[in-house]
């Protein structure tokens, strides 16, 4: 499974990181039990932007590195969008229709707290049933009225608008590991991820109800 992990000025930290730490760890727990290898892993994960050429600075100031850039990233199927501080993307335009084209071509779709507010401007939620940060819902509702934005939820699944795909929403920040490990349940299966979350030692909600 391949999966890109979009990074930008400004991401927070946790939404970027924990689902990355989420797949790879759930691949060496593969590979240590036998269900992948080395070569032939369960999660291929890679960091994309639109430059390449240079880290990205985290909120915080934390840089990041990255592996790939738009133009260049692999077909995919999952494409992860964290949150952070959004305005900078949401007026990006080479991203925001960056994510819809792909969107439109990739299985699973996904966003971490304000990363919603990325995938609403490119038309990936429009309507559907959504979450993100407890003190970004207001913002998210006024914005976009058609989405029927919940609270109280770790983590939403959607139809996408377009294909035959889901979109998966979540609430802040931490609530991006959970929905993380949910992914990797569906893919490989619920001792996979319990032995995920056990390997980092994190009490996972494997429910979407906070």
């Amino acid at each position: 499974m391949k999966i890109a992990i979009l990074l930008y000025d400004d991401v927070e930290v946790l939404d970027a990181c924990g689902p990355y730490e989420v797949f790879t760890t759930a691949t060496r727990v593969a590979v240590r039990r036998g269900d992948a290898t080395p070569e032939d892993p369960l999660f291929e994960v890679v960091t994309v932007a639109a430059d390449a050429s240079r880290p990205v600075r985290a909120r915080a100031g934390l840089r990041l590195g990255v592996d790939v850039a738009l133009a260049d990233t692999p077909p995919l199927d999952l494409l992860l969008v964290p949150g952070g501080v959004t305005d900078a993307v949401e007026a990006d335009a080479t991203v925001v229709d960056w994510v819809r084209e792909r969107a439109e071509e990739t299985p699973l779709v996904g966003s971490v707290c304000t990363g919603a507010f990325v995938l609403a401007e490119a038309g990936v939620i429009v309507d559907q049933t959504v979450t993100t940060h407890w003190e970004d819902v207001p913002d998210l509702r006024r914005r976009w009225p058609d989405l029927d934005v919940v609270e109280d939820r770790r983590w939403v699944r959607a139809d996408a608008t377009t294909g035959s795909g889901a979109v998966f929403t979540s609430a802040g920040i931490s609530a991006g590991i959970d929905l993380a490990l949910h992914l990797v349940e569906v893919v490989g299966g619920r001792d996979l991820a319990e032995a995920t979350a056990r390997q980092m030692d994190y009490a996972w909600q494997e429910t979407a109800t906070a």
